[in-house]
């Protein structure tokens, strides 16, 4: 079976600008501020409107437990898209949240447009940011095409979680992007913490 490209007026859905806002914290020298730069956004916006706070010490201790409890953490998804993006492979996370925009869709006519514009962007081979996939689970999708449904992209959606979870989340867990986030929150608790009071004799 072959698919034809679809042409899309206006914005496409998988596209967005990301807006920042860092976190902005009184330091007590020049190397604290240096650090605290390090932490993630405040508030990201990624390609599918999703909002990614700025994680907690203990959300992003959290995150080295297992690849499940980063990806259930929306800040979480934001700290590692940042890292995917050093490695050139940010289409994998935005892939995977697409499909998961997918499975909560239940207007037919939505679904079908929504489901071509993810072929579009990242299962064709003319897209930029194809994903890699298997060709048994290319040739599952293109079957689904015929009759499209909020669950047509499932097995190619596994298969790239899979792939995040085997190679791309051991790179980040031992990367510095995540160890000077860890350091820069721990830097800021300690800043937020009151001042023990003079002891008197």
């Amino acid at each position: 079976m072959v698919i034809r490209p679809w042409v899309q007026s206006g914005r496409r859905w998988a596209n967005g600008r990301c807006r920042r806002h860092r976190v902005l914290l009184t330091v007590r020298s020049a190397q604290d501020e240096r650090i605290q730069r390090l932490v993630c956004e405040q508030t990201e916006v990624t390609s599918n409107c999703e909002e990614s706070p700025k994680p907690t010490l203990e959300d992003a201790s959290s995150w080295g437990q297992s690849f499940e409890r980063l990806m259930k953490s929306p800040a979480g998804r934001g700290c590692f898209r940042q890292f995917l993006r050093t490695e050139f492979s940010e289409e994998n996370l935005l892939f995977w949240l697409a499909c998961e925009e997918l499975k909560k869709e239940t207007n037919r006519g939505v679904v079908e447009e929504k489901v071509r514009q993810i072929y579009e962007d990242f299962v064709s081979i003319l897209s930029p940011r194809e994903v890699s996939l298997d060709s048994r689970v290319r040739d599952v999708i293109n079957r689904n095409m015929t009759e499209p449904t909020s669950h047509t992209f499932d097995d190619a959606q596994q298969q790239i979680y899979t792939l995040m979870q085997r190679d791309s989340y051991p790179r980040y867990m031992n990367s510095s992007i995540y160890s000077d986030l860890l350091l820069s929150l721990e830097q800021q608790q300690q800043l937020q913490q009151p001042e023990k009071p003079p002891e008197t004799s």
